[in-house]
């Protein structure tokens, strides 16, 4: 029997834009819970839930004050309780983040740390080098004694010293915690960070701007994170249910990216290679054929994404609706482990026009055009939004993208979706590519095929067979269609 993981449907949860089920216009856990009926309807199976700690939320929650408890804004820890207990009686699996490469800078630790004790959490120098945060400006921040801390992000979220047994003790204890309370696994966030290179060298100015710009560069992919991944990897095994590890790892090549998932460590590994790969057949084909190659030389599934919290989401980036419902078709046809992100079912675009004044990304800080605002903004479940005061306001457009508005409607994204994530579950077989006009891609699996047309001239695929799902009329420019062949 093939392990859940290998081949599931994923649907990521931004805690804060999902739901609400208070009523203060910030996401929560209860507004999940009552949401499940839906998550388990559209047939994902499982969910990532984005972090809801005890936090300052300086970055909305990758700021972690306590890695045992959920903030007041999100619920409480018996919230959390009941949202897995629940989510495991629809047939759900339920991922939580772990932010392991910093603390907040209100966490009790780093309290004492600015006391002048216990330094050896973090990464404390008499002098700083010349690394730059992602967040813009300086990656050292002094404090009142003269001594400089490491923050490759904001500076309320300092770096931990991955060197001490005491920061590696307390990860297992809160993985443990998190297991005890029935989670299914972790996604863990900066997986590549943790370990930084010996000595703290300068990065030099030809890498300073590939790292601010937060691409891959080999100097932040350190080998010592391997030793960490294996120890959680044990962690997670000693566990019934096989709970699972999914690196979000920013890694220069698939190759130096198939390190996080050999058979010792993490169960997947995000693929970026694949989410900023263009709309364009050949170079998609490399990165798919590349992404299977490296990923199933170490035994290890490919995972396959199109939008996420931290990018601008696909309808966008390819620049039409049709381009976006195509790339589903694809996407969930590819063999491995596919992730939806909250609002993309709906086909939701990215909001380019937020009120700066209402921007609360501190991304934006180094440049307001890469801010991650617009790909936040809450999902509409009504035609009016159906919140009460979102954080972040809900375009007046989106009411015919809203749940109320798609569901049952034939043709809808919402539906296509539907339909395309219950027809996954029956593909099986590797991937084998079929010949094809240029511009388009078509493969086999089994007994399906998938035919895409990424062209803006329409082609006839000359598939023979039954037509299950298309996002277009078949073979219509910037389509998608699956068939059932003989």
């Amino acid at each position: 029997m093939t392990a859940w993981w290998r081949d599931a449907a994923i649907y990521q949860v931004y805690v804060r834009s999902f739901a609400d089920g208070n009523g203060d216009g910030v996401g929560d856990l209860i507004g999940v819970r009552d949401r499940l009926p839906y998550l388990a309807d559209l047939g994902v199976d499982a969910i990532w839930l984005t972090p809801f700690y005890t936090s300052p939320m300086a970055d909305f929650g990758y700021d972690v004050a306590d890695y045992r408890d959920v903030d007041p804004l999100f619920g409480s820890l018996a919230d959390a309780k009941s949202l897995i207990d629940e989510a495991h009686d629809h047939g759900l699996r339920v991922i939580v983040d772990v932010v392991p490469n910093h603390t907040s800078s209100a966490h009790p630790w780093f309290q004492q740390a600015l006391r002048g004790e216990r330094r050896d959490r973090y990464i404390f120098r008499d002098r700083p080098n010349d690394w730059e945060s992602i967040f813009g400006g300086p990656a050292w921040t002094q404090v009142e004694d003269g001594q400089w801390y490491l923050h490759l992000f904001d500076p309320s979220q300092p770096d931990l010293d991955w060197n001490s047994e005491e920061v590696r003790g307390e990860f297992l204890s809160i993985l443990r915690f998190w297991l005890d309370l029935g989670v299914d696994g972790f996604r863990v966030d900066v997986a590549h960070g943790m370990v930084k290179p010996d000595g703290l060298p300068d990065i030099g100015r030809g890498n300073q701007a590939r790292m601010v710009g937060r691409e891959p560069v080999p100097f932040f992919d350190n080998d010592g994170v391997h030793e960490i991944h294996r120890s959680w990897r044990a962690v997670l095994d000693s566990y019934p249910g096989e709970r699972i590890g999914v690196a979000e790892a920013w890694a220069p090549t698939p190759e130096r990216l198939a390190r996080y998932v050999r058979p010792d460590e993490l169960h997947q590994a995000f693929n970026f290679h694949y989410l900023f790969a263009p709309w364009d057949a050949a170079e998609l084909r490399t990165v798919i054929d590349s992404s299977l190659a490296t990923a199933g030389s170490v035994g290890a599934p490919t995972t396959w994404v199109l939008s996420n919290h931290d990018v601008k989401r696909h309808v966008t980036r390819y620049g039409s609706l049709a381009r976006a419902r195509a790339a589903a078709l694809l996407t969930l046809a590819l063999p491995g482990s596919a992730y939806v992100y909250n609002g993309e079912e709906l086909g939701l675009p990215e909001v380019l026009d937020l009120p700066a004044e209402l921007c609360q990304d501190p991304q934006r800080l180094r440049d307001p055009d890469s801010g991650r605002d617009g790909c936040r903004v809450p999902m509409p479940w009504t035609f009016d939004g159906g919140w009460n005061d979102p954080w972040l306001p809900i375009p007046g457009s989106w009411g015919e993208l809203s749940v109320q508005a798609q569901h049952g409607v034939p043709g809808s994204t919402l539906e296509l979706y539907r339909q395309a994530l219950r027809l996954r579950k029956q593909l099986d077989g590797e991937l084998v590519w079929r010949d094809s006009p240029e511009g388009t891609l078509v493969f086999s699996r089994g007994g399906f095929v998938c035919a895409v047309n990424l062209t803006a001239t329409a082609v006839d695929f000359g598939v023979e067979g039954e037509l299950l799902i298309a996002s277009d009329v078949p073979g219509a420019a910037d389509s998608a269609a699956w068939w059932k062949v003989k």
